[in-house]
């Protein structure tokens, strides 16, 4: 089942974000095979990441909970909050 995650940054905490980016892409990395897609999400102006959106294939909610909270933006505490919802997939058609 795929669940979309979403994360919103707390604000003014750019160097946080940054300082934990590696653990956070190694630990995606570690996952790719549940991973469907993944990104930062941005400001208005395009430039500045603001939180995180995610798209998993994860069994249930339990999995992507523990997902969720062992990405090391959480543990850093860069989130101010984090969303996850089951997700179908109807366009475009496989």
């Amino acid at each position: 089942m795929h669940f979309v995650i979403t994360c919103i940054d707390k604000p003014d905490q750019p160097e946080l974000r940054q300082d934990n980016r590696a653990d956070h892409l190694d630990y995606l990395a570690s996952h790719a095979d549940v991973v469907v897609a993944a990104g930062p999400l941005m400001d208005d102006d395009g430039e500045k990441p603001v939180g995180s959106l995610l798209i998993m294939d994860f069994d249930d909610a339990v999995a992507a909970r523990a997902f969720a909270d062992g990405d090391p933006y959480a543990k850093a505490g860069v989130f101010e909050s984090v969303t996850i919802l089951p997700w179908k997939k109807v366009y475009p058609q496989d």
